[in-house]
């Protein structure tokens, strides 16, 4: 046991020695020979202090995203070959005497250990972007969305860990399948009480304010043909200097959210387009194009666990204190398997994400008619997110769920 922990404690260690020195000491985000002079190029639109200040806030939240990942692997392997899972689930079986329970009180603990073994590296994120002036949020702020972060995931994940142990004991050969089946209309309820339910919980969500912005945004909707009393401001200044916008929900409880820091630091022709580029995926259907390929791929996710989580229950099953994907205990494994192939999977749905977003970008600036207000706006996003223009190879594959802002300026100067 000591070998294997020895030995999983000096995989990480050298995984995130090579993170570091990739960002630290390599991480090319060098602006290419032929963008510099351009509207792409970061040093005409950001002074050296503000290039340097990017270049730094960016290296230390990509290296906090990419060492964290691998810690919550870590925490699940100690859970097995420590053989703490087996004893919780011994103390709970002796403590609690039905089995629903004891299967409710061994997610909590777990959801326990889990988010205390991650609240380190996501204080150090809070407090870095509070230095570099990103985050505006208090202490006593960010306490409480991640209580109630806790307290919406926990429920959740106590009913899937339910769920599959009843199916697995129903249908051990086909349990995947029949999670797999119920994994859709739970995920549609998700998305459509996440607007009204959910995002709330977090901050307040209200119609736009200025009348006069107002009316020239239900003019861009009548001209693209959308509803537009689906608009919505939120209150994110209490948190952040960033700027946002997005599209949440599903059926009636689909809408165009737009951060309050944005409409605050942007022009209206600025705005305009940001409406434009969030209404193409309205009318592109994207959310439900997201959510088809997202169901897709989890099928396919569901069918690879169960072949790894069958398997290595039986040939690791005593190396790892676990007596079968039926026991209990066996929940770190399931849990360690779901993480990476979920880790493995950003490629793939970073990549479909910035194909939408690109053609969200093109959608915006055609309704709009204003290229300048789209180069304009990407530039005003880099400025007050400290962002990278030209971010890193992996950071691209890995984080990219847009393209990188010289990519979208580079799209922008090329439409008609």
């Amino acid at each position: 046991m000591r070998k294997w922990i020895a030995a999983a404690g000096l995989a990480y260690v050298l995984y995130g020695l090579f993170f570091y020195w990739y960002f630290f000491m390599t991480g090319d985000s060098a602006v290419p020979e032929a963008v510099k002079g351009t509207k792409a190029d970061p040093s005409s639109f950001m002074d050296p202090g503000r290039l340097a200040a990017a270049e730094n806030y960016s290296n230390v939240k990509d290296f906090l995203f990419f060492i964290g990942a691998p810690l919550d692997w870590f925490l699940f392997f100690l859970l097995l070959i420590t053989g703490l899972a087996k004893k919780i689930k011994q103390w709970l079986e002796a403590a609690v005497r039905f089995r629903v329970l004891q299967i409710v009180s061994f997610v909590f603990v777990i959801s326990l250990i889990v988010t205390a073994a991650s609240l380190p590296l996501e204080w150090i994120g809070y407090r870095v972007s509070l230095a570099y002036h990103i985050s505006t949020q208090t202490t006593a702020s960010w306490i409480r969305d991640h209580v109630i972060d806790f307290w919406i995931s926990f429920p959740l994940f106590a009913v899937c860990v339910l769920v599959f142990y009843w199916l697995i004991t129903k249908h051990t050969k086909k349990w995947w399948f029949y999670a797999w089946c119920l994994t859709v209309p739970f995920t549609l309820f998700l998305f459509f009480l996440q607007p009204v339910v959910i995002d709330p919980l977090y901050n307040d969500f209200y119609p736009l304010k200025d009348k006069e912005l107002e009316s020239k945004i239900l003019s861009l909707a009548d001209k693209a043909d959308i509803p537009a009393s689906h608009v919505y401001e939120v209150n994110m200044s209490e948190k952040t200097n960033a700027l946002n916008a997005y599209v949440t929900g599903i059926g009636s409880n689909k809408r165009i959210v737009l951060w309050d820091t944005t409409l605050n630091k942007l022009k209206d022709q600025e705005i305009l387009f940001i409406m434009g580029h969030e209404m193409g995926h309205y009318v592109m259907k994207h959310v439900y194009i997201g959510l088809a390929g997202y169901l897709l791929l989890s099928l396919v996710g569901f069918y690879i666990i169960d072949k790894l989580y069958r398997r290595m229950s039986k040939s690791f099953g005593r190396m790892l204190h676990i007596k079968g994907p039926e026991d209990l205990a066996a929940l770190p494994l399931l849990l360690l398997l779901i993480s990476v192939l979920s880790f493995a999977s950003d490629p793939i749905t970073n990549a479909v994400s910035r194909y939408q977003e690109n053609a969200a970008d093109r959608y915006g600036i055609e309704l709009t008619g204003n290229r300048e207000a789209a180069i304009e706006t990407f530039q005003d996003l880099a400025v007050t997110g400290l962002s990278r223009v030209n971010p890193p190879f992996l950071v691209k594959i890995f984080r990219g769920s847009h393209p990188s802002i010289m990519e979208r300026i580079e799209h922008a100067e090329e439409e008609k």
